[in-house]
């Protein structure tokens, strides 16, 4: 009921003034009613128990009058210990040297000492509590007291200052009135607060200023030692071009008088002496000087040489120095400019004696190179007219076979048949040699099938093995090399041709060797080795190990071919050979990149000319320019059944045909005829004017640009000494085409 009737929100005191007041009503109306319903007794025992909680409350009002009371004496003694730790602390910076100034996170002033500002006399005072940072900068920048850097007004410095018063700890110099010197720091605080220390470092300031003058003392002394002790004559100007320091090889160099010079001394009148005694090696040099040092701003070196006195040569150097001054030195180099008018002299006859060397050897080089290409032209020439008329001596001879039925006839004839092949092997080599020799070999590299290649070789030379006896043995491989196919075919020729001709008993052996993305065809043969002291010259022309054989063996220029080759190709050539053993040349070969499959060409059959071939009655239009030549073809063709239209050139070949009027069946025409006219040209006007006709082309030239003029007509190609089997097919696929 109490409860329902007093708020618990109010005080206690509050809630006891309540409590009395209903007490004393409850009393009042107990004493003037009559008691018929015993609502007196009731109302006197809620009166006994509001009492008792009136003591109660006021007994937890004094309590808590006892607790307020114990705080404010525990406030009052914090605030004495407080104003004490203020007062010590005050004492505290005030017994500081420096000045001390502490700004709080708001960047107001919380308190100084008195040193802080004392230098400033005009705003000491103004340095109060709540003073904020930024009026505090405004007030310094403005006072009198602080000297400011020369051309820098209070509003730049006070932005400079406020900059520097984000980072985290600052320090400088400034300079105040009276030649005295603040030192200011600034330092954070953890709550953010600042504090800012001036320390006078006036003395400190004198200090340094008096060392660097001693210091400055005592480099010029350096200088000075050591400009003296300099071998140039050295002067020292100021940036408005006035003397300075100079030292006596100065004086001695230019040729006046040490006591000529003097400090201050402008250069306008050094130089107006020096003229008189100097002479430039032209005018631009005597206005050069004069204008560098004249000139305002940045200046780059400057140097130039004169001569005093046609006695002396100087190199005179000017540079300018980082304070807007420059100085100028002056170098003797007269015995250097005499050694180089020596050493020129000594140069230019050098110089003409080389040149005149090098004339002659130019001359005895362009003689050699003359001699060179004379002896390959001759070389190249006389076997290219030898090789005509031995391919009408074989021709001959050939038709010669079928008539001979005496047997001792017969072998003479295969002698001689012999015989001519062995001239046709040695012409071969030379034109071979000739046209390495030249310079002007070109080289087609293609894709071509090693084992083929070395099987087609493999079979030629069978013959010549099996009549020595030898094992000839060939290791097959189904490689593609990249190279040139007639060169790399006469690479490997002579060099199984070799092996076989020096090994008499034994075997020969073709191999191949893979190393990475190359392979080495290695041609052992068990004959009798190469002595130590000849293998260097296996390689030159006209060398033979056997001494002994006859010229009809060869010439020895079967390895220089090999040798040549190789080199043009760049196909490494290696050879290793024990004396009693025998011999492995090695030629080293690049793989091809793409590889493609090609199929061996059949060898050619034999001719049977009793047989009957599809050359009988056919009409064969043969231009070849050597009569005897020309005759022994035509026999030839016509044992074979062919009917023959000789002709020696182009023009009679032309009238020839238009004057029958028929067109043959096949052409064989000589590359090289009279006049300048080629077979490959007859061909083409031929076929201009009678269609597509089949045709052979044969010469003695085995250059690659007649090779591909022919290829270019879809003619194929044979080179003197002609080979009959290979005539007899190479006609029978031009008029019978597969």
């Amino acid at each position: 009921m109490a409860q329902s009737l007093i708020n618990p929100t109010d005080t206690l005191s509050r809630q006891n003034e309540k409590l009395l007041k209903i007490v004393d009503t409850l009393m009042r109306r107990a004493e003037q009613g009559p008691d018929t319903s015993g609502m007196a007794y009731a109302q006197f025992e809620r009166a006994v128990m509001l009492e008792g909680e009136v003591r109660t409350r006021t007994l937890e009002l004094e309590h808590a009058l006892d607790l307020l009371n114990s705080s404010n004496a525990q406030l009052a003694t914090a605030n004495a210990a407080a104003e004490a730790a203020r007062a010590n602390l005050a004492n505290a910076i005030e017994t500081v040297q420096e000045g001390f100034a502490l700004f709080d996170a708001d960047e107001r002033l919380v308190m100084c000492n008195s040193r802080f500002g004392k230098h400033m006399r005009d705003v000491h005072t103004r340095f109060q509590p709540g003073l904020p940072f930024r009026d505090y900068v405004h007030i310094v920048s403005a006072s009198p007291y602080l000297e400011l850097p020369n051309g820098e007004t209070p509003a730049q410095w006070a932005a400079q200052r406020m900059a520097r018063h984000k980072e985290q700890h600052v320090v400088f110099n400034a300079r105040m009135a009276g030649d005295r010197w603040l030192q200011v720091s600034e330092h954070r605080t953890r709550d953010g607060g600042t504090v800012v220390l001036q320390t006078d470092v006036t003395d400190m300031m004198l200090l340094e200023r008096q060392e660097r003058e001693r210091l400055k003392d005592d480099q010029a002394q350096l200088i000075k030692a050591t400009l003296e002790h300099l071998n140039q004559g050295v002067g020292i100007f100021d940036k408005t071009a006035r003397l300075v320091g100079w030292n006596r090889r100065m004086g001695e160099l230019l040729s006046i008088q040490i006591g000529r010079f003097r400090i201050g001394q402008t250069f306008d009148s050094i130089f107006h002496q020096l003229s008189r005694k100097v002479a430039f090696a032209n005018a631009a040099d005597a206005e050069a000087l004069p204008n560098w040092t004249a000139r305002k701003g940045r200046r780059a070196p400057l140097t130039f040489e004169v001569e005093i006195d046609g006695e002396r040569t100087l190199a005179i150097f000017a540079q300018q120095m980082p304070d807007g001054g420059f100085v100028i030195s002056f170098t003797d180099i007269t015995a250097e400019r005499a050694a180089m008018r020596a050493i020129s002299q000594v140069n230019e006859t050098l110089e003409r004696r080389v040149t005149e060397r090098t004339l002659e050897l130019e001359a005895a080089l362009s003689e050699a190179e003359r001699a060179n290409a004379s002896k390959s032209r001759f070389v190249a020439a006389a076997s290219h007219d030898l090789l005509q008329p031995l391919s009408a001596a074989k021709l001959y001879m050939a038709s010669l076979d079928s008539d001979l039925t005496d047997t001792d006839q017969r072998q003479r004839l295969a002698k001689a048949s012999s015989a001519l092949q062995s001239v046709e092997h040695i012409l071969g080599a030379l034109l071979d040699i000739s046209r390495l020799d030249s310079g002007r070999t070109a080289v087609h590299v293609t894709d071509i099938p090693l084992g083929v290649m070395l099987q087609q070789l493999h079979d030629e030379m069978a013959p010549l093995a099996t009549e020595k006896g030898l094992q000839f043995t060939l290791v097959p491989c189904a490689t593609h090399v990249a190279s040139d196919a007639t060169y790399l075919r006469r690479i490997l020729q002579n060099l199984m041709s070799n092996a076989l001709r020096y090994t008499e008993t034994g075997r020969v052996l073709i191999g191949v060797r893979h190393k990475g993305d190359r392979l080495s065809v290695q041609i052992h043969d068990t004959g009798p080795g190469i002595p130590l002291e000849q293998q260097d010259k296996v390689f030159d022309e006209f060398h033979r190990v056997d001494a002994a054989a006859s010229p009809a063996e060869g010439l020895g220029l079967g390895l220089a071919i090999v040798d040549r080759a190789c080199r043009l190709l760049d196909h490494p050539l290696t050879m290793r050979s024990r004396p009693g053993t025998g011999t492995r040349f090695s030629v080293g070969l690049p793989l091809a990149t793409t590889l493609a499959t090609v199929r061996a060409a059949p060898s050619p059959d034999p001719i049977d000319p009793v047989a009957g071939t599809p050359l009988a009655h056919r009409i064969v239009l043969l231009v070849e320019n050597d009569a005897d030549l020309r005759g022994a073809i035509s026999m030839t063709l016509e044992n074979w059944g062919a009917d023959v239209l000789a002709c020696e050139g182009h023009s009679e070949a032309i009238a020839l045909l238009r004057e029958i009027d028929i067109a043959p069946d096949v052409i064989l025409a000589d590359y090289q005829l009279d006049d300048g006219a080629t077979g490959t040209g007859l061909i083409t006007d031929l076929r201009a004017t009678y269609g597509a006709l089949p045709a052979v082309v044969i010469t003695a030239n085995r250059e690659p640009a007649v090779q591909a003029e022919a290829q270019a007509l879809d003619a194929p190609i044979l080179h003197k000494p002609l080979d009959l089997d290979a005539l007899h097919h190479a006609l029978e696929a031009a008029i019978s085409p597969a």
